[in-house]
This record gives structure tokens, C-alpha cells and sequence, in this order.
């Protein structure tokens, strides 16, 4: 992204995500059943969508403003408790491998916190090189759209980090010590480890119209390499479809040796949706490649 693109300053992307994420349950039944507006222009939306490292001080200040009612953590809403009864046992997830909200109140605030905070510690390690931008697609809604819903960031050895210019590694640090597994994870790891968080929290507090309800079951996740929201919308890159389960990951491998940035929308973007592009079914363009102000 260029300078000219960033995001608008911290404070105001703190009040911002608890403004959104404070949703309530009425808030979101009423957008699921309004129609998903036309797409706006791509390239009014792309200057939104540069990495926003998210802060323990933002992700602290919801869980003071949350009050009873539905919304974020609450019944109804991001991590709140499911109401239908269910015969089969419930599948208890490793903790350490999964990163997923319980269903009782409040759950998604805590595990989202931990993500981003994650995120933030690794992200500065490595920046750009261990990121990967995800996107969710959804068929039953429509199959030719696919929607930027934040990036996750992985640990990565210090030979990955030095042979990319990108990487924010140095030369005099070692990040050996600071993971938490006995293998770095790979891309598909850090994604499908937080799957179950990243689509609660697409389809409650992004696009309930476009994923939530009847849509739901069907949603799927893709990626893109790490900071390409730019080339993405101008028709240069691929979308990867993520295949794969939490029984895929490795022994050795931990939740904590990930992170997720979740996508914020601010202004308009609440109403009209963010950043999302159309690709064929196998994720490729459908339209030529372009230069933005060419």
C-alpha cells in the first residue's frame, strides 16, 4: 500500500471497533434482513485496507463498555450462547492448538483480544513476510464475491525472515526463543487454528447479510499473500482456497505461535461492506489486470 493510502489514526480506529462490535442482537437481525447493497468502486475502498496492528488498549475498552442486552459476546451475537439443544456431545478443542469462541457470553471478546495481541507481538517480529491476507466467499450468498476479513501473521524461522527484503527481522536479533511450539507453523496452520474465530467474526460483525443465517453453513476461507489488498483489487492475484482441519495440525504445533488482525469497517463501509473482490470459482480474476489511476 502506498503512503497516501493508510488508515485513519489509532484513537479513532480504537472507537471505531467498539462502536461495530457493539452491535446489538436487534442491530444485526435488522441488517440480515436488509439486501446487500450494489458494489461501490473498489478503488474507494482499497485506501481502508492497509495493516491496522490492533491494540490491547482498544481490545480492553469493549470489554468495559460491554453491558447486557445482545452484541458482541452476547446470546445471539459474536461468542454468545447457542439456544438450540443439541444431543450429540460437544467436541472439546485443544486450547492450545485452536483458537475458538466457547459459545457463553463474552467468549469472543477474550479470544479475539488474544488473537489480535498475538498478532501485534508477531507482526512486529517479522512484519510483512509472515502475513497472509484472508478472505471468506460465500456460495449460497453469492459464489463470485470474496470478502477481506482481516490477515493472520505466523512465526517464521530466522533463515524465512532473512532472505526477505520485506521482513522486519535484523541481523542482531534472534526470534528462536519466542516460540511458544516445537515447529514454526505454516500458512494453512495459522488460518485454519483461528477458523473458527475469524467466521464467527466475519459473519456477526461484517456481513451478517452476505454469511450469517442460512448462509452460514457453507462459508469458506482464502488467502492471499500478506499485504496485497492492492494488487488483489487490481486483478494480479490468485486467491488461494484454505482446505484443511484442526486435526490437520501438528503435534507440535501452537495457537500461540499465530495471530489474527480482524478487518475493522469504518464510515460507509458499515452499510455498504468493505473491501471484497470477484474472482471465478477457482479464485483466479475474471477481469483483466489494472493499474488504479492509469
Amino acid at each position: 500500500m502506498t503512503k497516501g493510502h493508510r488508515r485513519p489514526t489509532a484513537n479513532r480506529i480504537r472507537t471505531t471497533l467498539f462502536a461495530g462490535l457493539l452491535l446489538s442482537q436487534s442491530a444485526v437481525v435488522a441488517a440480515f434482513q436488509s439486501q446487500a447493497p450494489p458494489l461501490p468502486s473498489l478503488c474507494q475502498n482499497i485506501h481502508h485496507h492497509h495493516p491496522s496492528l490492533t491494540s490491547q488498549t482498544r481490545l480492553d475498552a469493549k470489554k468495559k463498555t460491554a453491558g447486557g442486552g445482545g452484541g458482541f459476546g452476547s446470546s445471539g451475537g459474536f461468542g454468545g450462547a447457542n439456544k438450540k439443544k443439541s444431543s450429540s456431545k460437544a467436541v472439546v478443542l485443544d486450547p492450545s492448538k485452536v483458537r475458538s469462541v466457547s459459545g457463553y457470553t463474552g467468549s469472543g471478546t477474550k479470544v479475539l483480544a488474544t488473537a489480535a495481541n498475538n498478532f501485534d507481538r508477531i507482526r512486529k517480529l517479522f512484519g510483512k513476510t509472515a502475513t497472509t491476507d484472508v478472505y471468506v466467499r460465500s456460495p449460497l450468498n453469492d459464489e463470485t464475491v470474496f470478502w477481506f476479513v482481516g490477515k493472520v501473521v505466523r512465526m517464521i524461522t530466522d533463515e524465512e525472515a532473512e532472505a526477505d527484503v520485506n521482513s522486519n527481522w535484523r541481523p542482531d536479533a534472534t526470534t528462536e526463543n519466542e516460540l511458544v511450539g516445537t515447529v514454526y507453523p505454516t500458512e494453512v496452520e495459522a488460518i485454519v487454528s483461528q477458523k473458527r474465530l475469524i467466521l464467527e467474526y466475519a459473519k456477526n460483525q461484517l456481513r451478517p447479510q452476505n454469511m450469517a443465517g442460512p448462509y452460514s453453513a457453507a462459508l469458506e476461507l482464502w488467502s492471499a499473500p500478506g499485504d496485497s489488498e492492492m494488487d488483489t483489487v487490481q486483478n494480479k492475484i490468485t486467491l488461494v482456497k484454505v482446505d484443511g482441519s484442526t486435526k490437520d495440525l501438528r503435534d507440535g504445533f501452537h495457537v500461540k505461535d499465530v495471530g489474527y488482525n480482524p478487518e475493522i469497517y469504518i464510515g460507509d463501509e458499515k452499510e455498504k461492506g468493505g473491501l471484497r473482490v470477484v474472482r471465478d470459482l477457482e479464485g483466479r480474476p475474471v477481469k483483466p489486470e489494472f493499474d488504479i489511476g492509469s
